[in-house]
C-alpha cells in the first residue's frame, strides 16, 4: 500500500526534509512519498482531524506546531514529554504517537567526540534550546547553563530543567567545554553574518556547536574554527533527527553517508 508522509509548519519556507526522505524511500524501494504541507495555526485542528482519515502514515512537525500538536495525539514518548515538544508523529497500530528526534539529532555528533565536555552553555531559550538541554542531560554533561538576551526566559528554562542561568552580558566570562548556539544569529537572511559569540572569546579546547545549518558554516563556526576549536554544524543535527524519523516510520536505516552527501549538495545549490 502506498504511504503518505510530510512536514507541517507555518510559514514552512524552504525545507530539505522532502529531499531527504524521498531519497530514502527511493533507496529502499519503499512505496511512499513525502511532501511539504504549510498549515497555519488556525488550520491545525482541521488538518489533525484529517490525519486519521486521509490516511497519513507519519509527519514531521516544525515551528509553530511542536507544542500545540500534542493536544491531538494519543501518546507521547518520555523524551518528548521532557522536552515539552514533538517533531515527529507516527502510528503504533491505531495509536497516534509523538516523539522528539531533535534530541537524538543533537546528541549523535557529540557521541563521536574523543571526550565529552564536562560543561556546556546553551545560547537561546526557545524550543530548540529545550531539546539541546534534554540531550546534554541524557549525555550526562555535569554542568549545564543557559543564557538568553531576555533573562526572564532563560531563568524560566533554568528553573524548569534545574540548571544555571547566566546573564547574557556575562556569557563569555567563563571557560566552557561546549557552547551551543540555538539562536537565529548567523542564519541565512537578516541574521547572516551575525554571531552570539566574540571571535576572541573562543579557546582551542572548546567545542562550538551551531544548530543553524543554512549557511553551512556560520560566522560563529568560522570564528571558532579559526581559534582552533572543534566545530559541529547544524547539518549534523538535522541529518540525524531525519534518520531517526525515517527509522521510526519504516524500521529501516537510511545510509548516513549518502544522506549527508545529498544534504550537502542541496545546501551548496
Amino acid at each position: 500500500m502506498f504511504k503518505s508522509y510530510g512536514i507541517i509548519g507555518w510559514p514552512l519556507g524552504h525545507t530539505m526534509s522532502p529531499a531527504l526522505h524521498n531519497w530514502g524511500f527511493g533507496e529502499f524501494d519503499v512505496e511512499a512519498s513525502y511532501a511539504a504541507w504549510p498549515v497555519s495555526p488556525d488550520d491545525l485542528s482541521s488538518f489533525m482531524g484529517q490525519i486519521r482519515t486521509r490516511p497519513i502514515s507519519g509527519l514531521s512537525v516544525t515551528i509553530p506546531h511542536k507544542q500545540t500538536v500534542m493536544d491531538y495525539l494519543d501518546a507521547i514518548s518520555d523524551r518528548a514529554a521532557q522536552v515539552g515538544a514533538v517533531n515527529t508523529l507516527y502510528w503504533d497500530n491505531d495509536i497516534l504517537c509523538g516523539e522528539n528526534t531533535d534530541v537524538v539529532g543533537f546528541i549523535a555528533p557529540l557521541r563521536s567526540l574523543d571526550q565529552l565536555p564536562d560543561s556546556a552553555l546553551v545560547l537561546g531559550a526557545g524550543g530548540a534550546a529545550r531539546a539541546v538541554i534534554v540531550g546534554l542531560k541524557e549525555l550526562g554533561v555535569q554542568y549545564i547553563s543557559v543564557a538568553n538576551r531576555t533573562r526572564s526566559k532563560a531563568k524560566e528554562l533554568a528553573e524548569e530543567f534545574k540548571i544555571d542561568c547566566i546573564d547574557w552580558n556575562a556569557r563569555m566570562d567563563t571557560p566552557w567545554g561546549l557552547v551551543c548556539n540555538t539562536t537565529p544569529l548567523g542564519m541565512s537572511g537578516d541574521f547572516e553574518g551575525l554571531s552570539p559569540w566574540s571571535a576572541d572569546a573562543f579557546t582551542p579546547d572548546m567545542v562550538a556547536y551551531d544548530i543553524v545549518y543554512n549557511p553551512l558554516e556560520t560566522r560563529f563556526l568560522r570564528d571558532a574554527k579559526t581559534a582552533g576549536c572543534k566545530t559541529i554544524s547544524g547539518l549534523e543535527m538535522f541529518l540525524h533527527q531525519g534518520l531517526a524519523q525515517f527509522r521510526l516510520w519504516t524500521g529501516l536505516d537510511m545510509n548516513e553517508t549518502g544522506a549527508r552527501h545529498l544534504l550537502l549538495n542541496a545546501l551548496k545549490g
